[in-house]
């Protein structure tokens, strides 16, 4: 069954609740990166501290040598381990700030 249905007059599709919609909901209640790119992780984290404090918080050449968002981007997305330091502090200093 399609997850909307068809108004008689307006013609437009209107959503429904169904079982498929409360499932992705509980999928995603506990998960506090849902929704936040990674792009939208770093450039906060580069507000909050800087280049430079964050290359001292976390140990990544791209952050320390000609940082910049789209050469970090590029490293974070193809290196697991960084990626998930960049995911910690991003979540440590959401806690922290608020």
């Amino acid at each position: 069954m399609p997850p909307y249905t068809y108004k008689a007059n307006a013609g437009a599709p209107v959503l429904r609740q169904n079982a498929y919609f409360c499932i992705m909901a509980e999928k995603q209640k506990n998960n506090p990166l849902h929704g936040i790119t990674l792009q939208m992780m770093l450039e906060h984290l580069v507000e909050v501290y800087g280049w430079e404090h964050l290359s001292h918080k976390i140990n990544i050449n791209c952050f320390k040598s000609n940082p910049s968002i789209k050469s970090s981007l590029t490293f974070l997305r193809r290196t697991p381990w960084a990626r998930e330091k960049v995911e910690s502090l991003y979540l440590y200093t959401l806690r922290r700030i608020g």
